[in-house]
Parts: structure tokens; C-alpha cells; sequence
């Protein structure tokens, strides 16, 4: 079965709403190649609606310009890019499909299917919860800004139902940036707070 993994821009208060506001200043080479690794690479991208519709208002453009980003462009326009929608879609740029069908199906039916790399996400707010919740996230990419935005729409809503995660593998860039690979914890730790003061300095003299 294929992974599927997420990359988002998120501040450190929790922010991930309109990171070309406030990204830009931290991107450097480290976060260049961090970002082709886990997106630039993917043979299939999967992305919802308004995601799908600022990249295609962008990056064939950017293909056609031939500039610094034409690599990455080009990347993205020949990857298998499948976007979901509650409306019946039509596209300009190549290579692009919407996903038929029972959401939760259609996206196990996709990891399912043979493939030389991962299926990579980018941005996809809405989709990324909904594939957190439903188990079928293999690993969410996170590159914390050491920024904190104050306003705007964060990663995680309000919820009674706490969502563990394991940490796979973090990296600090020389900007400051953390980038932090998760992915879901089944055997998440339990423990009170008496577990916890067994792991307290204790007092020789006391």
C-alpha cells in the first residue's frame, strides 16, 4: 500500500492560513529540498478543490516562464494530480482527475493502487482532518515558522477527542524552522500525574 503524506507551512502558534504573508522570509534551501523530498518527488498529489485551483492559476505559468521555480513546475504538471470536490470539475492543466466516489473509498482504493512513490499533499486543510481522523494520513509534514501569526485559521479545530501522534524524525534548519515528520499513535503514552512525580528530581536530604 502506498503512504500518503501532507506537507504544510505552519506557524508556531498553530497557523497555517496564508503562509505567503508571513512563509517567504524562512525559505531557504534546506526547506527547497525538505519541500521536493516530500512533494517535488510524488508521482500522484492529491489535493482538495481550492488548493487544486491556486496551483493551476500558478505553477503552469511558472512552467512556461522557464524561471528558478520551472523545475518544480514542470514536477507538478506531469505528476498524476487528483483533487476533490464535492462539484463535477473541469480542467486546463494536464494530468489533472477529480476522485470519484465515496471519499474514504476512492482514497484507499488510490493507496491501493501501484506507484513509484509516495502520494504527496500540499496545503488541503479540510482533507488533511479529514484523512488524520480517518487513519488513512501516513505521515504530516510540518515546517514550524518561529513566527507566532496571531490570527488566522490553525491546523487543528476545537474537538473533544484528542489526536495522538508520534514523532518520526525532526530537523532544524539554520533559519530556525523545524521540520517535524508525524505520523498517528496507536499505542499512545498513558499516565497521571502521580506517574509523573516519580520522574521529578527527588530530594536526597528531604
Amino acid at each position: 500500500m502506498r503512504k500518503i503524506t501532507a506537507g504544510l507551512f505552519i506557524s508556531l502558534d498553530g497557523v497555517i492560513e496564508d503562509p505567503q504573508d508571513w512563509h517567504f522570509p524562512y525559505f531557504n534551501d534546506e526547506m527547497g529540498r525538505a519541500v521536493d523530498a516530500q512533494l517535488g518527488s510524488a508521482d500522484t498529489i492529491l489535493l482538495g478543490r481550492k488548493t487544486y485551483d491556486s496551483f493551476a492559476g500558478a505553477w503552469p505559468d511558472r512552467e512556461t516562464a522557464g524561471g528558478e521555480d520551472a523545475g518544480m513546475a514542470k514536477a507538478l504538471g506531469d505528476a498524476r494530480k487528483v483533487v476533490v470536490s464535492n462539484q463535477k470539475l473541469e480542467f486546463t492543466w494536464r494530468n489533472s482527475e477529480q476522485l470519484q466516489g465515496d471519499l474514504i473509498e476512492a482514497v484507499t482504493a488510490l493507496k491501493n493502487e501501484p506507484g513509484t512513490s509516495d502520494i504527496g499533499m500540499s496545503g488541503s486543510i479540510s482533507l488533511v482532518r479529514r484523512l488524520l481522523a480517518e487513519g488513512l494520513l501516513d505521515e504530516l509534514h510540518l515546517l514550524v515558522h518561529p513566527i507566532a501569526v496571531r490570527k488566522g485559521q490553525r491546523l487543528f479545530e476545537d474537538d473533544r477527542t484528542p489526536l495522538p501522534l508520534k514523532l518520526l524524525s525532526s530537523t532544524t534548519f539554520t533559519t530556525g524552522v523545524v521540520h517535524l515528520v508525524y505520523t498517528l499513535d496507536d499505542n499512545a503514552p498513558t499516565g497521571t500525574y502521580d506517574d509523573a512525580k516519580a520522574h521529578l528530581p527527588q530530594d536526597e536530604n528531604a
